[in-house]
This record gives structure tokens, C-alpha cells and sequence, in this order.
């Protein structure tokens, strides 16, 4: 059997994306793996770049031990928790692995997330220490489950003042140390390595997601069936975060989306929020909270626009 399933959603990212699989081959040698590419319907040529790159390595003397490429084109843009459950029906691997066209994967990464795996038999997901092109952690893929309350620190900015706090940080889980491997309750779908009973466990992605907050859920998820998420930061990833949905500061220069693009990923972020909640938290809170959240999210959203 194989060992790792590498799933990549794509959209619109052709350079990244061949940046992104050029560096889990030339990184990757000790397992073996297969490279499953869904794409959305991009209209950059995504598609022929990557079969073309597919045709090459095939007639090359390259000394990778795998060379198994699957790629899938969507006729419209499913999202990407449709495009990555498409991926799962054709994965053979022991493990998946759902990893965001806009990466680069490091050295012994990948083999060294598997042996965790392997040697962590409680595991459901794990994920690498994912960091941004200006140095700093990706703090979407180190997160807390977002309560009310954490939410709100988050938005009034106190999680960011007392950032090292367990009482106001905990929607980053900024108080632990992030040199040393250990559980979180989430992590991001930029790079995130699942044990197939986990993800058989509960359906995988939830398809009312369309961008943003899937990968929340699927934790949440997981968590509640009893497997363990673990933060394991002796490697690392670089991801460039947000090339594709336009919407994230520190991609702004290299994003490849148009404003309509960008509109609709923000939409889709706004409204994740709100499916999350209805679907983990309104029968935890009292109306009143519930009407509260809901509210927030609207004005958050208004400011956002």
C-alpha cells in the first residue's frame, strides 16, 4: 500500500502550483506517494502546465521512488471541501494528506510527519510547523476552537496584547511553546496529514463549506470521535497563504485572484463563521449568545467589505 496520498485543490495558482509539487518530489524520497491534483476549473492553464510536468518526469531519469500523478479537472469551481472529498475517492495511501498549491515542502518533511503518525497510534491529524514567506507561523494552522469568547478577544485585538495569555489567547493557543511537539485543537488545510479511519470516521469535509472554515470543522470533528491533534514543529513547510482567494495581507502582492474572486472569498469566510457556529455551538449557548455571535459576524463582515 501506499504510504501518503497528497491531495492539492487547485484554482488559478499554475506557477505555485508546480513550484509546490516540484518540491514534495525533489524532498520526498524514503516513502511512498501519490500526488492527486483536483483541480477547480482554473483558467490559467494550471492544467496542461502540470500534465506537461507530469509527461516530462515520467520520461526523465529522475531518481524519485514514486511517480504516481492523478489530475482531476472540475468543470466549475466545487470549493474546497467538495474538490478535496473528489481527492479522498481516489487516494490508495495509509495516510492523506491535504496540502495548499501555494507551499513548498521541505526536506524530510513529509517522511518525518509519517513516522510520527506511524508511532502515534492515537493520532487522527497532525500537522508540521507552517510558516509564512516573512518568517513568522502561519497561526491559522495552531488554533483553538473558536468559543464566543475566544472570538471575541480575537476581534477586540486582546488576544494579539496579551498574546503569551491562556485566558485571552486561547484561539491561537498562543501561550504554548511552539518549538516543542504537542496537541492543539485544530489546524489549518494548508497542511494537514489525516489517518484514513479518522477521515472515514466522520464523512470527511463537510461540502456546506465552500472556502474557509472547513478545515476547522473537520478538527472540531475529529476531536468529538476521541483522535488527538498534534502540532509536531520539527519540520516545517513555507506556505504563502492566500494566493488563490486574494483576501490575506501578506500574499496581496502575489495573489492571483480578480476582485470577483476576491468578493466571493470573502463572502465565504464570513459566512463559514456562521455555518460553523450553527452546526458545533447554538444548542451549547443561550439565545441571547447565539443572536450576539450572529450579529457580530454581520458587523465584522460589513466592516470587512
Amino acid at each position: 500500500m501506499i504510504d501518503l496520498s497528497i491531495i492539492i485543490v487547485s484554482y488559478n495558482t499554475k506557477q505555485f502550483l508546480l513550484d509546490s509539487v516540484q518540491s514534495v518530489i525533489k524532498t520526498t524520497k524514503n516513502i511512498s506517494y501519490e500526488i492527486i491534483i483536483v483541480d477547480n476549473n482554473s483558467r490559467d492553464g494550471s492544467v496542461e502546465a502540470i500534465r506537461n510536468f507530469q509527461f516530462s518526469i515520467f520520461n526523465s531519469q529522475s531518481n524519485t521512488k514514486n511517480k504516481n500523478f492523478q489530475i482531476i479537472k472540475n468543470g466549475e469551481n466545487l470549493g474546497f471541501s467538495k474538490a478535496n472529498n473528489i481527492g479522498v475517492g481516489k487516494a490508495q495511501g495509509r495516510y492523506i494528506l491535504f496540502l495548499n498549491s501555494d507551499t513548498i515542502v521541505y526536506e524530510k518533511t513529509l517522511e518525518t510527519m509519517v513516522r510520527f503518525m506511524d508511532n502515534h497510534k492515537d493520532c487522527g491529524i497532525a500537522t508540521c510547523r507552517v510558516n509564512l514567506i516573512n518568517g513568522e507561523i502561519d497561526d491559522a494552522s495552531h488554533r483553538g476552537f473558536p468559543t464566543p469568547v475566544r472570538s471575541l478577544f480575537y476581534f477586540s485585538g486582546l488576544s494579539k496584547i496579551f498574546s503569551n495569555s491562556l485566558f485571552f489567547n486561547g484561539y491561537h493557543l498562543g501561550y504554548r511553546n511552539l518549538s516543542k511537539i504537542h496537541e492543539i485543537e485544530a489546524c489549518a488545510g494548508a497542511f494537514m496529514i489525516v489517518r484514513k479511519e479518522a477521515g472515514k470516521d466522520i464523512g470527511w469535509f463537510d461540502k456546506d463549506y465552500f472556502f474557509y472554515g472547513e478545515d476547522l470543522d473537520f478538527c472540531y470533528k475529529i476531536k468529538n470521535k476521541g483522535w488527538k491533534i498534534y502540532y509536531v514543529p520539527v519540520v516545517s513547510i513555507l506556505h504563502y497563504k492566500g494566493v488563490s482567494g486574494g483576501i490575506k495581507k501578506i500574499s496581496q502582492n502575489i495573489t492571483t485572484a480578480n476582485r470577483e474572486t476576491k468578493k466571493r472569498v470573502l463572502d465565504a469566510r464570513f459566512n463559514a463563521m456562521e455555518i460553523f457556529y450553527r452546526k458545533n455551538y447554538i444548542n451549547k449557548y443561550p439565545w441571547i449568545v447565539t443572536w450576539l455571535v450572529i450579529k457580530g459576524i454581520a458587523l465584522i463582515s460589513f466592516l470587512q467589505h
